[in-house]
């Protein structure tokens, strides 16, 4: 049995918005999907009762609304949802170490206009276990997780010229979501001119020598790729690769992508999660949905 998607509702359009992209990822993956929702509490404080009457049938109604809605637009879906006495980010966290899939809006009720990112998004995407999906804007489009638009593609970047464990996962991740939507993979690979080349003793560069770096950058992309190509040979790829910075790069690839898929290490000595420079630029202005895959490395 695949491992079930989780997504968390506030009640809010963006989280409502979520769980919809949830429910049609949780139909390809023919998994459960769990709805969970928290009633908020400060750290180490016990909730007025009279507050508590409030909230938890409040909470109730909406999640009951929101299961019954998924219902109706997918039939097949086998959907729960559940409440949990907590802050946002913690509860997401916790049902996510068992879940194949957390997804979260990248703002729920609180913060304020202008403002691309929440604190529990952030929260999850650096610190949960399984791969999170933030999704940035509602999805346009519903119906059958199956009808999926012809021009769908997943888009990943992988940076590392060396391979090592955090791209090998974020690159399986991504060839297996192409394989599931149907849908073409972009491979982006930023890429920045030597050293020597930016150095004030470099008065100038040919295009001889830039064509030479960049086809240098295709033959890694390439050796990096076979393998997963190999595994993966119905999913059509197309390398890209870009003398831009690397956040660059990946946000306007997102211009026209279905989903991003980006890598995140995870280190013992950071319990906590944290988010690299380059994902976090990524997850604030990111045009798409943005899968954050986490590997110890």
């Amino acid at each position: 049995m695949n491992l079930p998607v989780v997504a968390g509702v506030d009640g809010s359009a963006r989280s409502l918005a979520a769980a919809d992209w949830a429910a049609r990822e949780a139909a390809l993956r023919h998994a459960t999907l769990r709805l969970v929702h928290a009633i908020p509490s400060a750290p180490g404080m016990v909730m007025p009762v009279a507050a508590a009457e409030v909230w938890q049938p409040v909470g109730e109604e909406m999640l009951q609304h929101a299961v019954a809605g998924l219902r109706e637009r997918y039939p097949r879906l086998v959907v729960r949802g559940e409440q949990v006495s907590g802050s946002p980010a913690e509860t997401l966290l916790a049902a996510a170490a068992d879940a194949g899939l957390l997804v979260v809006g990248a703002r729920g009720a609180g913060g304020f206009d202008g403002l691309a990112m929440g604190s529990v998004a952030l929260r999850a995407a650096a610190a949960a276990l399984c791969p999170v999906v933030v999704v940035p804007e509602p999805h346009a489009g519903s119906g059958d997780a199956e009808e999926m638009a012809d021009s769908a593609r997943v888009v990943a970047g992988l940076a590392a010229h060396t391979p090592d464990a955090t791209a090998d996962a974020t690159a399986d991740f991504a060839f297996a979501a192409a394989l599931g939507h149907d849908a073409l993979l972009r491979v982006v690979r930023a890429w920045a001119l030597p050293a020597a080349a930016v150095s004030p003793l470099m008065l100038d560069v040919t295009e001889g020598d830039r064509a030479d770096w960049e086809d240098q950058e295709v033959l890694l992309l390439s050796d990096a790729l076979r393998p997963w190509q190999e595994k993966y040979p119905e999913v059509a790829v197309q390398p890209d690769v870009r003398l831009l910075h690397p956040a660059m790069a990946l946000v306007t690839a997102s211009s026209d992508a279905e989903l991003l898929v980006i890598g995140r290490r995870t280190e013992p000595r950071a319990p906590e999660g944290r988010l690299g420079p380059v994902a976090h630029a990524v997850l604030h202005h990111a045009r798409c949905p943005v899968a954050v895959v986490p590997h110890a490395g």
